[in-house]
């Protein structure tokens, strides 16, 4: 391992430094992945639940109108809108469904940050550390 070298940019890259970054790296590519799939599923939710918020409008419409066209045939318009509320209830209980899952999207994003900022410091560390052994080398 130790006869292994890479050397990218006037740096020379021994084996154990390979082995050092690499995991370092991985972690980092991984939280960024993750961050980003989260951001995007708390996105694809948010639009859901304004589809859902604008049925509610909709329904305020309907009833408006009824009440001000008390005419013969409602008790059919009546029996519509009896199903349509029943799916309107139905819709409700999966905007609060949404709701939780949002909101355990926001728990997740929330520590997301401070998660970065610590592998940025770590990763500046290292690279100040191969610095400090490229001038000073250990024999």
């Amino acid at each position: 391992m130790e006869d292994v070298e890479i050397k990218a940019g006037g740096f020379t890259f021994r084996g154990w430094y390979i082995a050092a970054a690499l995991p370092v790296l991985s972690g980092l590519t991984t939280g960024i992945w993750y961050g980003y799939d989260a951001i995007s599923r708390f996105n694809g939710l948010e639009a859901s639940v304004i589809e859902v918020l604008d049925a509610t409008s909709r329904i305020q419409a309907i009833e408006q109108t009824l009440t001000q066209n008390n005419v013969a045939g409602l008790n059919t318009q009546l029996t519509q809108i009896s199903t349509q509320m029943t799916n309107i209830l139905e819709q409700q209980r999966t905007l609060m469904d949404l709701r939780s899952t949002v909101e355990k999207g926001a728990t997740v994003t929330d520590g997301i940050g401070d998660k970065l900022e610590t592998y940025d410091m770590e990763i500046e560390d290292l690279w100040k550390a191969f610095d400090d052994l490229v001038k000073n080398p250990i024999r």
